[in-house]
């Protein structure tokens, strides 16, 4: 791949799901237990630009752009944890899975446990970590994007995560960095911070669901993350009957500053680790 152009992660196509148009990719085999992975924020599904080939030599893939993400249309009533739960429903509808493995780091983690909770069945196993589970467990810029004010971001546009983009910009290709800025360009970082503003009435609502969650878990994240601290993985840790935690050496962007290890441990978990924790 070169920097200028966008890596192969499969076929991109879009979808109507519920009304609204929403970027997805495919790739790998027919056979077997399907993975769904939701992009983290505010990236895209060319965040896994180097896990999607490795998963896809066994594995159906499916690599989603969740409302108001990467570049799938934005509706404000799905835009908070439990709403976006319910669309994932509707998603694997569509898409004609009942069951799936589903990889939701970020953003995801939320939305896929109130899915999870409520539609056990769905789920064969779940990788999730790096997402705040308490408002006062948020650090720094999510904190600061949890507790803001509706439009306050409209006029910023991508230029509300330059910071962030050129930290990234550091390991991550130029092309895929404009993916990534387009994700947030004119309201679109406004409107995906809806979602994390949901934190606030959504959160202490999932916390007594997640004991109930059976599902084996993978909970991986980044040891020395300064957006969503260790913290939240324990919280997770510390409810879920079956899980496994894993801390890598890096920072937030666990799929890009310790990718060896966490495609390794991925790849891993689908092979035959998760098979391990009781259900």
């Amino acid at each position: 791949m070169s920097n200028d152009s966008l890596p192969d992660i499969g076929a991109v196509a879009t979808a109507e799901i519920d009304g609204l148009s929403i970027r997805y990719a495919k790739a790998g085999t027919a056979n077997g237990i399907p993975i769904v992975l939701t992009a983290p924020w505010p990236e895209s599904i060319y965040s896994y630009h180097r896990l999607a080939p490795r998963l896809a030599e066994k594995h159906h893939i499916i690599l989603i752009d969740l409302p108001g993400f990467g570049l799938s249309q934005s509706r404000p009533d799905v835009m908070a944890p439990e709403t976006m739960g319910n669309f994932i429903v509707r998603l694997l509808k569509k898409f004609g899975i009942s069951r799936t493995h589903a990889v939701a780091l970020d953003v995801g983690t939320p939305a896929i446990l109130f899915t999870a909770s409520k539609q056990p069945e769905l789920f064969e196993s779940l990788v999730i970590g790096g997402g705040a589970m308490r408002t006062d467990l948020a650090e720094g810029a999510l904190k600061d994007l949890i507790f803001s004010t509706t439009g306050y971001l409209s006029e910023i546009g991508a230029d509300g995560v330059k910071p962030y983009l050129e930290q990234a910009a550091l390991l991550t290709p130029a092309a895929i960095i404009g993916d990534f800025r387009a994700a947030s360009s004119g309201h679109r970082l406004d409107e995906a911070t809806q979602y994390v503003r949901g934190y606030i009435q959504d959160n202490p609502k999932l916390e007594p669901m997640i004991s109930r969650i059976k599902t084996p878990t993978l909970i991986i994240a980044g040891k020395n993350d300064k957006i969503v601290p260790p913290v939240n993985g324990q919280f997770l840790a510390d409810r879920l009957p079956n899980n496994r935690y894993i801390l890598l050496d890096a920072e937030h962007r666990i799929w890009e500053e310790a990718s060896k290890e966490f495609i390794e441990t991925i790849d891993s978990w689908f092979d035959k680790d998760y098979r391990s924790i009781a259900k």
